[in-house]
Order: structure tokens, then C-alpha cells, then sequence
């Protein structure tokens, strides 16, 4: 067993935290675009300085066995300390202990629908072969409950088109339909470009939000006559533009006034029941956001209008979710979010130091509140900057390099000024690129990344402070299946961490690491104790 490391003389500054989102470690060089990736500078860090890798999957980030990590867990740990238990873990526990159906949000729902408003129950779930965001087992079992309760189910499903491949929905969908005979239908079909967007482009969600609710909208006759147009089309699933699946025909409501008031106002409302069976927060946010009109920009209010008067998908209580999608929006929760105390954040704030979150928009919740344990607003001294995705292209496929130019550039100066004792900064490239499947702009996307990195490198290296690089989970290093055909998801694939110190010799690193332990070791540069809840180590040692 490696001795520990030396403690610190004295508090290494600048010191940068750097995630390549979707960047994995993997031997196997086909389909690999990290390994077909020219990178120069992540080459040489890995040849200058200390390299382990790290689990970024499964039990090890706090998610069921065998599952792929992703952002959301991978930031969480990071920043935790710890394995946090995540929400997913617990639906699962209540699920396998037959307890779901006692969760008293749920049965609610299902009173609600069925006692108070006789009316039908909505679902909104994605979908996928990857139960990353939504799981087919929960949704499976809602549509058992909906049947013991005789409750008619209108089932509103997002496509992934991520894995297993691009077109494999129809696999999918035909044994949920088989399920709802009697009990319900699928209403619309949506991909999650549109329904699930989390970059503040509301026109896609609107899209969505007007063939659920109220609005114009294509139909097909069946969800497998929607596919072949889409097809035929060129579409991948997840650009499935929103339609209207056989008679569903929009929610069920009407117009009220409160006359109580001495200018009663005409305001039309739904009278159905919905539940989002999203795990994952970030990318329900802007739709249930139109759901409820709140925490959206006023030209979206504008929208979600019938000849001027205002539109409220569900009143008040009758929308809700399995988890937490936003707590401005105040919705009733079956699993609420567990926050977690103690965060790297945390620590850092209470010590009165300074630290700065920097990214892009594609993966803003990531850098703020998902790597702060769940909490949305910044701590004392805590500093965002946000750079905006590129708007000006349909698709991140037309630019790979998105905007980590920009977001390499801001946290450089960051590292210059000398303001900061703890920055972090997150490139999306890997992860959005790797989940196109397009070998080539996946690759593009690496070396992208690659060149900002040593940016940040030089900017860090020159103030004699102390840089990470690593990533919340893999993807783009395996876009290939084992029958050779595009794999565009995550994988359960470790991933690297470099630790760069131009003033440490005779520091290594320890292998058999996870995400837990990046923050023991950020704290241990900074010179602050670690937490009692955090179980995570260093993965500084003496060699």
C-alpha cells in the first residue's frame, strides 16, 4: 500500500478542477475518439505528470449495479465527497420492497384522478434502452398501479435516440403499448431534443407543450407508422419532432373565472392529473416549467395563451413528479431530493475562501447546483460564469468545438487574476458529441477540448498551481457496439484524472480511486480538514 503524501507547507494557488463531461478510459482503440483524437497537450500532461483513472459507474457513483454513470451522478460525487444515495437507488429500493404504490404522493395521484377530478392520468417519461434518465421498470409499474386503481392512462413518451442505437424505439414501445391495452394509450411522441432541451430554447419545449396540452401539432395514426415517417425523414429518434399518436386530441379543460374578484379574468385550465417519471432533474425543468407558468421568461407566458387569456396546464397540485425537477416551480414530489451537507462548496465557503464555477450553458446545472449536492443558490463567495452554447447552428454536430475557446479563455484569465482559490470549469464537448454517434465530430470534439485544456494548463502552470483533469463519466471513447454499429451513449468505462504540479516531486497517485475522492484531495491542497460524512481519500501519495 502506498505511503500518504506529505501535507502541504502551505495552500496551493491557483487550484483548478477541470471535467472533461463524457471522456473515458478505454484500451480498445476502434470506435474510440479519444484514442483517435490528436491531443498534444493531454499527452503531455499524461507523460509530464502523475495519471490514474477513476470508477465513474455504478455502486461506485451511488447508482445500481452495472449502470452507466452519467453528468448528474458524476458531479454529484465529485463534488459529495462521498456516494451519495441517489434518488434512483431509493425509487429502486421502494420498487424491489413492492412499496411504491404505498408512497403517499403516488397513491395520491392516483386519488386525485380517480375520486376528485373522474379524470385521466398523464405520464411523461423517456423512454431508452439507457435507464439514465427514466427507468422502464418504474414506468411499468406506475402503469400497474394505474390499473389497479382504474385509472385511464395517457402515456406522453420522449425518445432518446442514444442507445442501444439511433432507431431502436420501436422495440421499446411495442411491449408499453401491449401493457396499456385497457388501461390506456400513448398520446404523443416527442424526441428529447424537443421535450427534454435545458439550454433555455423554449420554442423546442413549445413544440412539445402544444401537441400534450393545447395547440397545433402533426399526428400519425400509430406510434410505429411515427417512427417510419421519421425515418423516411432522415430523423434520428431524438429529433422526432412532437406528434399526436392515433385520436389523443390534447388535454381535457375548459375556461373559469374567479368572480370573486372585482375583475373576474377568464384563464383556461386543465382538469387532468400528470406525473413526470424523469429521475433526472435537469431535463424536465423547462417543460413542467410550461406546465405550471412559473420560473419562465415573459415572452414564453405569451405562449401558453388561448386568445390572450392565460393557460394553466394543471391546477394547482394536480402535476407532479417522482423527483425533484426544480424547487421554484413547488411541485408535490414522491422522492424528494436528498441534499447533501458538507460539499466540497460548503467547506470551502465556510473557510471564508473564494472559488468560482465556470462552463457553458449545455452543462450549467452540472458546474452549479448538481456538483453543490443539490442546493441552487451559490454560497458566500461562490462566483458563476455561464458562457452561452453556440445558438447559431441547428445542431453542435455543425460546430464540435462548441464554445470551449471562450470557456478555456474566461478560466484562464480566472486563474491570472489571482481572485480565486478553488475554480472549477467543465467542458461539454465529449459528452454532447459523443452521444451524436458521428465518430469524426466526436473525435473533432476531443481535440477541441484538448487544445482548451492547455490553455488552462500554461494559465495554471505559470502561477506554480496545482490542475485537475478529469471527467464525470465515458462516452465518446466507445461510439461503437460489439456488432459494430454506432453506440451513442454512456459507458461504464473509468475515467482518467491527471494531477498537475509543477512543485511537488515525489508525489503519485493511488490506483482503485472513484469520483468520491477528487474533493479529499482538492480539500487536502487547500489545506482545509475533511468532513467526518466524507469517505472518499486522497489520492495523493509518496513515491
Amino acid at each position: 500500500m502506498s505511503e500518504a503524501a506529505p501535507p502541504l507547507g502551505a495552500r496551493r494557488r491557483p487550484l483548478v478542477l477541470c471535467v472533461l463531461d463524457g471522456l473515458g478510459e478505454r484500451s480498445e482503440t476502434e470506435g474510440n475518439a479519444v484514442a483517435r483524437a490528436q491531443t498534444p497537450r493531454l499527452t503531455a500532461l499524461a507523460e509530464a505528470y502523475p495519471r490514474t483513472t477513476l470508477a465513474a459507474s455504478g455502486v461506485d457513483v451511488g447508482l445500481p449495479e452495472g449502470l452507466t454513470g452519467c453528468s448528474a451522478s458524476g458531479h454529484l460525487n465529485l463534488g459529495a465527497g462521498r456516494v451519495p444515495r441517489s434518488e434512483r437507488s431509493r425509487i429502486d429500493e421502494a420498487l424491489a420492497a413492492e412499496k411504491l404504490a404505498t408512497n403517499e404522493v403516488l397513491a395520491h395521484t392516483f386519488t386525485i384522478a380517480k375520486e376528485i377530478l373522474n379524470s385521466r392520468l398523464h405520464l411523461f417519461c423517456l423512454v431508452s434502452g439507457s435507464d439514465v434518465h427514466a427507468s422502464r421498470a418504474h414506468l411499468h409499474e406506475v402503469i400497474r398501479m394505474a390499473q389497479f386503481f382504474e385509472v385511464q392512462v395517457v402515456l406522453h413518451v420522449f425518445l432518446d435516440g442514444r442507445q442501444p442505437s439511433p432507431r431502436s424505439a420501436w422495440e421499446l414501445l411495442e411491449p408499453i403499448e401491449d401493457m396499456l391495452k385497457g388501461t390506456g394509450v400513448i398520446g404523443t411522441l416527442s424526441g428529447r431534443y424537443y421535450a427534454m432541451d435545458r439550454d433555455g430554447r423554449w420554442d423546442r419545449a413549445r413544440k412539445a407543450y402544444e401537441a400534450i396540452v393545447r395547440g397545433p401539432a402533426e399526428r400519425s395514426a400509430s406510434v410505429f407508422e411515427a417512427l417510419q415517417e421519421a425515418y423516411a425523414m432522415g430523423l434520428t429518434e431524438e429529433r422526432i419532432e412532437p406528434v399526436r399518436i392515433g385520436d389523443y386530441e390534447g388535454m381535457q379543460g375548459s375556461f373559469m373565472a374567479d368572480f370573486s374578484s372585482k375583475t373576474p379574468s377568464w384563464e383556461w385550465f386543465g382538469e387532468e392529473v400528470g406525473l413526470s417519471l424523469n429521475v433526472r432533474a435537469d431535463r424536465l425543468r423547462q417543460l413542467s416549467a410550461m406546465f405550471v407558468r412559473r420560473n419562465v421568461p415573459e415572452e414564453v407566458l405569451e405562449w401558453l395563451s388561448d386568445r390572450g387569456r392565460a393557460m394553466y396546464a394543471f391546477q394547482e397540485h394536480c402535476f407532479r413528479t417522482l423527483t425533484e425537477h426544480d424547487p421554484a416551480l413547488q411541485l408535490p414530489t414522491a422522492f424528494p431530493r436528498e441534499h447533501v451537507t458538507e460539499s466540497l462548496g460548503e467547506v470551502i465557503a465556510a473557510a471564508g475562501l473564494k472559488q468560482l464555477r465556470c462552463g457553458e450553458s449545455e452543462k450549467a446545472a452540472h458546474v452549479t447546483w448538481m456538483f453543490s449536492g443539490g442546493r441552487e443558490t451559490p454560497f458566500e463567495g461562490e462566483e458563476r460564469r455561464i458562457l452561452p452554447s453556440p445558438r447559431d447552428v441547428a445542431s453542435h454536430v455543425e460546430r464540435p468545438e462548441m464554445n470551449a475557446t471562450a470557456v478555456a479563455a474566461e478560466t484562464a484569465a480566472a486563474v491570472k487574476s489571482g481572485a480565486y482559490d478553488f475554480i472549477l470549469v467543465n467542458f461539454a464537448n465529449p459528452d454532447v458529441l459523443g452521444h451524436t454517434g458521428n465518430l469524426d465530430v466526436a473525435t473533432r470534439a476531443v481535440e477541441a477540448v484538448d487544445a482548451a485544456v492547455g490553455v488552462i494548463a500554461d494559465a495554471v502552470l505559470a502561477g506554480d498551481g496545482v490542475l485537475m483533469v478529469t471527467s464525470a463519466h465515458g462516452n465518446c471513447e466507445e461510439m461503437l457496439d460489439e456488432e459494430g454499429r454506432p453506440h451513442a451513449d454512456h459507458t461504464r468505462n473509468p475515467v482518467p484524472f491527471h494531477y498537475v504540479s509543477a512543485s511537488e516531486p515525489g508525489i503519485g497517485l493511488r490506483s482503485g480511486g472513484r469520483l468520491e475522492d477528487v474533493a479529499p484531495t482538492l480539500l487536502e491542497l487547500l489545506g482545509l480538514p475533511q468532513p467526518a460524512v466524507m469517505t472518499g481519500r486522497s489520492l495523493r501519495v509518496r513515491v
